[in-house]
């Protein structure tokens, strides 16, 4: 049975889904719902996620959500490398997902939410607030370049989940006015960047899952 992941195209974490799927060659089929309508919080949906978000999957009755257990649910069934299986390995691994889950997405997703989301819903951008998210992740971003200067991932010198669920929140950040991913001023960062972000299962679904 195909996977169906339920959520919304173009949603930041319905794409670090697919870009999973992509990069394991898993086939799956999107159930879109429009979240402008509220779809993600009718009863059928809180059925399956009870805080009304998206996504989740149903891979033939199994429901789970959360992006990134989904993603390790995904690579531990294909037993894929981007789930490391080797206990030396995994721990680097899982140390490197804890880096991008609370060094990174915090103020990446902050400012989003500030400069995209806001203005969406009608409400007005507080400028204090995104200068000092995107304060904090230049200050991040200085341990990653000392990280990616002695190995070619964050968990490694192989590419894991980690390094994908950078992905959506981090390809906002130049189109809200901050390229430090890629303005070069921190060089082994912006190797890494064009690194992921060049990978055919990003390109595919970039834009939309």
């Amino acid at each position: 049975m195909v996977l169906q992941p339920v959520g919304s195209p173009y949603s930041t974490c319905t794409r670090r889904v697919a870009v999973v799927c992509k990069e394991l060659g898993i086939p799956y089929e999107l159930k879109a719902i429009d979240l402008s309508k509220g779809e993600h919080k009718s009863a059928e949906f809180v059925a399956k996620q009870p805080f009304g978000q998206v996504p989740y999957i149903d891979d033939d009755g199994f429901v789970l959500f959360e992006s990134r257990a989904i993603g390790r649910y995904l690579a531990l069934k294909a037993g894929s490398d981007l789930l490391p299986r080797d206990v030396k390995a995994q721990a680097k691994f899982e140390q490197a997902a804890s880096i991008e889950l609370t060094n990174f997405d915090p103020f990446a997703s902050g400012i989003a939410a500030e400069k995209v989301f806001k203005p969406r819903r009608g409400v007005q951008t507080d400028p204090a607030r995104v200068q000092e998210y995107a304060t904090a992740l230049e200050g991040k971003l200085d341990a990653y370049e000392k990280i990616l200067a002695i190995q070619k991932y964050l968990a490694g010198d192989e590419i894991t989940l980690a390094d994908l669920f950078h992905l959506t929140y981090g390809a906002m950040l130049a189109p809200c006015g901050f390229s430090f991913l890629e303005d070069g001023k921190r060089p082994n960062v912006a190797r890494w960047w064009k690194d992921i972000t060049d990978r055919p299962s990003w390109q595919a679904v970039k834009d939309q899952a």
